[in-house]
């Protein structure tokens, strides 16, 4: 039976990819979440809706009325697709990471380059393509305390594999965690396997002690 995600992604967010209005390491956030939630998936679908019953009462944009010949004459003009590609691999069933991740990534967490930063700690900075956020993939090993630190601004925390705990609340794989500037923390992996998770965060973080120079490179922001 799959598990339950305990801590979902909030509407907000939903409300917000469905709309088209979040930068795109948000909606690599988005489209991460609802693919390892059945109930967010339902609840973006409402969403999406709802959306487009707004859009069918709006009004009517004048269209030329040679529009449709153009449109028609641009598809007739276009060359036939290939429908079978050589480089296209089969999906894989025992991924860890969804396949929105992995279309970002260009594979699973078996044969990503990975850069280590310290203290175990290994990361994937993920391209986005914009300046609002930063994403990145994390793997942290088993029973590995993450610094002591606040936030200027937002940080969301996806776990695709393993699990961890942040005081008293545990998050494992499908949960959410979003962190603002009012929230001091410090996750800690749970024992027995690597925690992997995307994290993205729009502002830098804020150190509550002096860190040495090796959890700093490891946050890198």
């Amino acid at each position: 039976m799959e598990r339950t995600v305990t801590h979902p992604i909030g509407d907000e967010l939903l409300i917000g990819y469905a709309a088209g209005l979040l930068p795109e390491s948000y909606d690599l956030m988005v489209a991460t979440a609802v693919s390892l939630d059945d109930d967010a998936r339902a609840r973006l679908e409402g969403f999406e809706a709802m959306g487009g019953a707004l859009l069918a009462e709006a009004e009517v944009a004048p269209l030329r009325s040679d529009s449709f010949d153009k449109v028609m004459e641009r598809i007739m003009g276009a060359g036939r697709a290939d429908t079978v590609h050589v480089d296209v691999k089969t999906p894989r069933i025992d991924a860890t990471l969804p396949q929105p991740l992995r279309d970002a990534l260009g594979g699973d967490v078996d044969t990503l380059r990975w850069r280590g930063v310290g203290m175990g700690v290994k990361q994937i900075v993920i391209p986005c393509g914009d300046d609002e956020a930063t994403a990145r993939l994390l793997s942290i090993p088993g029973g590995q305390a993450m610094p002591d630190h606040g936030h200027g601004g937002t940080e969301i925390t996806l776990v695709l594999k393993g699990a961890f705990h942040d005081g008293d609340l545990r998050y494992a794989r499908g949960d959410i965690e979003v962190a603002d500037d009012a929230v001091e923390h410090m996750p800690v992996a749970d024992v027995g396997e690597d925690c992997i998770c995307l994290v993205v965060t729009d502002a830098p973080l804020r150190f509550n002690k002096l860190l040495p120079r090796i959890a700093q490179r490891f946050l890198n922001i």
